[in-house]
């Protein structure tokens, strides 16, 4: 067994705001939010069938009975209903958000409410990691991962505890694959790690569809700004960033992709925006939305180059995406003009608008992705979770490797969701099966 962390029972005094502690047990912003939390939850669970048809299943051969998981994800209403349905399905849980802006309060008090041991408010950067250390505080057997700040700091910190205690992982985000996969190459992955960001119904749905419209509702409620008629600048023409695309084009904004890659771009291109350098978007845009994974993809020269009254946003996991230090560098004055949106005057006079201080826009300055594509994601984190604990009682060690799911994984989610939607699809006979693998068939 691994040894315990050192405990520390409180957050740092730079935290904002008074705080609902139990000692060892939660640190939430307001225990008194718990009803609005649990009416939050009530909602997403009417919305997501297929994480609750698992429940429904698992809840009576509980098979995570005995064992611990550690989360590091955003601490949404949809989060709340896939640690219910662990919960309900025998395993005992910690918790910390995986973003300091993305946290909804009156959730995370919900679940503090109802025993779960969380350490997440919104606003808890200066204390980001002091919420994950408390999640493993007691050794967990799993842990379940967005962005890959929780199984990074097990590996360097807790190296006994990663190697010789966690069985394995997940890991639910772009960016954390991007991560795992180098650790991996390094040869500094000590557990396995199932890559749920790369199936089929999650980076297909929860990417583009989920990204698009939350990433655009967070634009309009910290700006309030009409889209149509826009310069709309989307950094990155990947799964994320093809959606948001797509969503602010159907709204009427002029749409332009920047790229590295030429694939990307010229899918861009034929689904109908303008394909350019962010150098040459930097003079012409009116939003900017990043969706790349990398650092830096607006800096000085871009900020310099801007119309008076840009906006710019993020919607890639970290906040590096855009260079916020060389904004406040070029600029004489910030203030904070409305929730979620910071207004910078740069020393030429122009005017520029940060919002969600470059954090997640659709989770800082909204609600983060509808339950609805949320459901695929979380049914897939369940079955990977159950995949990792059905190879450990078996005695099955599996390759310290970030691994892919099996196809049959994403059908059978996909399938159940169809059917929860009183959907049918059509099916191959058995003649339709033989010409398929009739090698011989011509013309």
């Amino acid at each position: 067994m691994a040894k315990t962390t050192n405990k520390t029972n409180l957050p740092s005094k730079k935290a904002k705001g008074k705080f609902s502690e139990v000692k060892g047990k939660y640190c939430v912003r307001d225990i008194k939010l718990a009803d609005e939390g649990r009416k939050l939850i009530e909602w997403a669970e009417s919305r997501m069938p297929v994480l609750m048809h698992l429940r429904e299943i698992y809840s009576k051969t509980k098979p995570f009975k005995g064992y611990k998981i550690a989360g590091c994800l955003h601490v949404t209403k949809e989060t709340a209903v896939l640690i219910k349905t662990f919960q309900q399905a025998g395993a005992e849980l910690s918790w910390s958000g995986c973003n300091p802006l993305s946290t909804n309060d009156a959730v995370a008090a919900a679940l503090a409410k109802d025993g779960l041991s969380i350490y997440a408010w919104h606003g808890n950067g200066p204390d980001f990691y002091w919420c994950i250390e408390r999640t493993i505080d007691v050794p967990p057997h799993l842990t379940l991962d967005d962005g890959c700040d929780l199984i990074n700091t097990v590996h360097e910190k807790h190296t006994d505890m990663a190697k010789n205690y966690i069985v394995g992982g997940t890991e639910e985000t772009t960016t954390g694959i991007q991560r795992l996969r180098a650790r991996a190459e390094a040869g500094k992955l000590y557990y396995p790690v199932f890559a749920v960001n790369d199936t089929e119904t999650k980076w297909d749905f929860d990417n583009v569809y989920g990204t698009g419209q939350s990433t655009i509702d967070g634009i309009i409620r910290a700006t309030s700004v009409l889209l149509a008629g826009k310069n709309f600048v989307v950094a990155g023409h990947g799964h994320c960033g093809s959606g948001v695309a797509k969503r602010a084009k159907g709204l009427g904004a002029n749409t332009i992709c920047t790229e590295i890659k030429a694939t990307a771009s010229l899918k861009a291109l034929l689904e109908g925006h303008e394909v350019m350098t962010m150098d040459e978007a930097a003079k012409v845009g009116d939003i900017f939305v990043t969706a790349t994974g990398v650092c830096d993809i607006i800096r000085k020269k871009h900020y310099l180059s801007m119309k008076n009254g840009a906006v710019v946003c993020n919607t890639g996991h970290y906040d590096a995406e855009i260079n916020i230090p060389e904004l406040e560098e070029v600029s004489k004055s910030k203030r904070t003009i409305r929730d979620n949106c910071e207004e910078y005057t740069l020393k030429n006079g122009r005017k520029i608008y940060l919002l969600a201080e470059g954090r997640l826009v659709n989770l800082a300055a909204a609600e983060g992705h509808p339950s609805e594509v949320m459901d695929m994601s979380f049914a897939n984190q369940f079955m990977s979770h159950l995949k990792l604990v059905e190879a450990h009682k078996k005695g099955k060690k599996l390759p310290l490797e970030v691994m892919d799911l099996p196809v049959e994984q994403d059908e059978f989610i996909a399938n159940t969701k169809l059917k929860m939607m009183g959907i049918k699809i059509d099916k191959l006979t058995k003649e339709q099966e033989a010409y398929i693998k009739n090698y011989n068939a011509g013309t």
